[in-house]
């Protein structure tokens, strides 16, 4: 295998002369023009052979072949960079290696390299292949090559660079400068497709606050960057790899390397091991501190390639659907996205990563919003919809209304677009008729806690009585492009949907509580006949609310995830058959029932901006039941003080119809138990399969999980806090949630 061409008579550094400036700005223009143009996500690339006259006035050898490369500005930054001078950086690495390209000239934007003479490694061994070990070994010799090159010779790093030796700081500094980077610098086109996709905006943030203690290793320069294309190999019996393109060299911990390395070159499994055995070597000939911790700490490097590599994998996918795109290419780009969705769950947390379908549509939506067409005939219409006939179509928001709505969807951004543990929600601004929110059920979403009514019917029935309850109006219900539903409400924010809605998350002010109040007696005069029969269909024929909640719950513990089952019984919870034992020892009055929201959360009420006013949103577990259950729930899943829970309960009692607050002060005490309860099994659930941890309401509970566990057993009349032989179990949890 061949290496890197004859030396070059001409000093590596900037040529500062006015007429070799000329000559090799004539150069690269006779580059651009005659030479061969390769490939290159972020500069042009072209290489030629100048004429002997040309190669004489710059002092080329004569048969040399050129590589003028100019930085491109038009490109997506995808990559992180410490510095902006990859030729400073060859220089230092030629003096102790010849194995990569001789660095000519720098003019403005345009560098000029000797070109490695060979062919790209992916070109003839393609990704998944395996590699030969000879060459392996080459390879791991080269990246532990580069501890022999001085810092002092490497460009100065940026600034609060970690201190040498630091490896928990320089992998905190790599999430850092990724998140600036890459996510930051993409989050306005691109922000309300990741939070769509399930990857927040604080993801890589959150990553850097979880990077455990590491090993201490000493730092060197590191390639960044040296996959299968990155390696240039030549016919021959002589291995002799160059490495190529040093634009995201680095300063840091080696292991880095060899992290990014093994994930970029796509080694085929079985071949890991092998790889990892050559560099340990290559390394301890360095010395034995560079190989200190690499069995421990390894798997963090490898986790954060994975991690950092979902922002520009899902860019180049979208990337790569154009203008003009068939159903190949997109389902092709769902592919890669869920490919890389799935890969960076574990690292960054990530707890409903959408089915490739859902990618597939999420893909569609965004396209058409910014003036792409779909191929297939049947994509000619921009935005098409069937109504569901159940919402007739108004006057106030025709047809014309809800194709605007749809088209402006996929081009949200990430502040108008809310991720939930059921649905996804999207605010959009609609000419002449305002903004709206469409709201689509996730397709992956398995709610643990059931529901009993649609949410369209319960609107519908607030509205058509008529009464002082502030809820969404339902706009339009129907099924989109890929016989994807969704429905259209009245969004209930501030009227600028550039400012965010308020929650209530610290607790009700007095206000805010009456106010509350009010909607929750409103409520009770709701007619039910239509949403009866749903009821009737779950079990509740109007008696017997508490019993059947109660049941309700049992046949929810019953049906947990197997692991969260036998973790519920290791920390002291009952499993179904005895928890309805033991609720069954417990009665409540009868009560008429009344419509009941069923989730009172702060982050479904939404403060006005011109009063004390909250409205009600999120209708899915809307329910006909004891109009009690409602406002012990909301106290319970609402931090509240002592004082606030007997005012509000006070005011609910007077202001609530006789007939509504029978032996309501006993019967709380019922309510607020098995509450309790059900959020010492949900939130372990949750915990278990981190379904729903990116919501900010599930996020509270299992942070409060400890003492939730301790007063369920006690209201169970089991032993009130974790024993230490429980202890393990409930570590074991709490670290599900990157506590």
């Amino acid at each position: 295998m061949g290496a890197v061409i004859a030396p070059i008579a001409l000093r590596s550094s900037d040529v500062i002369d006015v007429r070799t400036r000329d000559l090799w700005d004539g150069f690269a223009a006779y580059a651009r023009r005659h030479g061969t143009t390769l490939t290159g996500h972020h500069h042009s690339n072209h290489v030629v052979e100048p004429t002997e006259e040309m190669a004489a006035a710059v002092g080329l050898a004569a048969g040399a072949r050129i590589l003028v490369r100019t930085r491109k500005y038009d490109v997506r930054p995808v990559v992180t960079r410490t510095w902006s001078d990859e030729r400073r950086v060859l220089e230092a690495v030629r003096r102790t290696t010849e194995y990569v390209p001789r660095p000519l000239a720098r003019r403005q934007e345009t560098v000029f390299h000797g070109f490695a003479e060979g062919v790209p490694l992916g070109s003839v061994c393609p990704a998944g292949k395996p590699v030969e070990s000879v060459l392996i070994d080459a390879l791991t010799d080269r990246l532990a090559s580069l501890a022999a090159v001085p810092v002092a010779d490497l460009p100065p790093r940026p600034g609060h660079w970690p201190r040498d030796g630091d490896s928990r700081g320089f992998l905190r500094a790599l999430a850092h400068r990724a998140d600036e980077q890459i996510r930051r610098s993409n989050w306005r086109d691109f922000g309300g497709l990741f939070v769509a996709l399930g990857v927040p905006e604080n993801a890589l943030q959150r990553y850097a606050r979880w990077v455990p203690v590491m090993t201490s290793r000493p730092f060197g320069l590191l390639h960044g960057d040296l996959h299968r294309d990155n390696v240039i190999v030549s016919g021959g019996s002589d291995v002799a790899p160059t490495c190529v393109d040093w634009e995201l060299a680095t300063y840091g911990d080696p292991l880095h390397d060899l992290a990014v390395h093994l994930v970029r070159m796509r080694y085929p499994e079985d071949q890991l091991a092998e790889v990892i055995r050559c560099w340990e070597r290559a390394m301890r000939r360095v010395g034995p501190d560079a190989v200190a911790g690499l069995h421990q700490d390894l798997k963090h490097y490898v986790a954060f390639e994975h991690a950092q590599s979902v922002y520009p994998d899902v860019i180049r996918a979208v990337g790569a659907l154009g203008g003009r795109f068939g159903q190949e290419q997109l389902e092709a780009a769902a592919q890669e996205i869920h490919r890389a969705l799935t890969t960076a769950r574990e690292p960054l947390g990530l707890r409903d990563a959408p089915d490739r379908k859902t990618i597939e549509r999420l893909l569609y939506r965004r396209q058409v919003a910014r003036g792409a067409r779909h191929r297939d005939e049947r994509f000619a219409v921009p935005v098409a919809w069937r109504q569901d006939l159940r919402v007739p179509l108004r006057d106030d928001f025709p047809d014309r209304a809800v194709r605007a709505a749809l088209w402006a969807e996929g081009a949200a951004s990430a502040r108008h677009v809310f991720k939930g543990i059921t649905h996804l929600a999207t605010v959009v601004p609609v000419p002449r008729f305002g903004p709206v929110m469409i709201r689509r059920k996730l397709r992956a979403a398995q709610p643990l806690e059931p529901r009993f009514l649609n949410e369209h019917m319960v609107l519908r029935a607030i509205e058509d009585a008529g009464l002082p309850v502030k809820v969404p109006r339902v706009l339009a219900l129907g099924v989109s492009d890929l016989d994807d539903r969704f429905t259209i409400h009245s969004y209930m924010g501030p009227s600028d949907i550039r400012q965010a809605p308020r929650h209530p998350e610290g607790g009700l002010l007095l206000g805010q509580m009456s106010g509350l109040v009010d909607q929750l007696c409103a409520l009770a005069g709701v007619g039910t006949e239509s949403l009866m029969p749903a009821m009737r269909r779950a079990g509740f024929d109007g008696e017997g609310f508490y019993p059947w909640l109660c049941g309700q719950l049992v046949v929810m513990v019953r049906e947990l995830a197997a692991e969260t089952r036998v973790l519920a019984g290791r920390l002291g919870l009952p499993d179904a058959d005895t928890l309805g034992e033991l609720l069954r020892t417990r009665e409540v009055s009868h009560r008429p029932p009344v419509l009941l929201h069923g989730d009172l959360h702060p982050w479904n009420l939404v403060c006005s901006t011109r009063d004390f006013g909250l409205t009600l949103l999120d209708w899915e577990m809307a329910m006909v039941g004891d109009p009690l259950y409602d406002m012990v729930r909301h106290l319970h899943l609402t931090p509240t003080t002592r004082e606030v829970r007997g005012r509000m309960s006070a005011l609910w009692a007077q202001r609530m119809p006789a007939r509504c607050t029978v032996d309501w002060e006993a019967d709380a005490r019922a309510y607020q138990g098995l509450e309790i309860v059900r959020s010492a099994y949900v939130d372990l659930d949750r915990m278990i399969t981190r379904i729903g941890l990116g919501a900010p309401n599930v996020r509270r509970a299992v942070d409060s999980y400890t003492a939730t566990l301790s007063k369920a057993r006690n209201w169970l009349g089991m032993p009130a806090g974790p024993s230490t032989a429980d202890r393990p179990y409930l570590a074991l949890a709490l670290s599900r949630t990157g506590r």
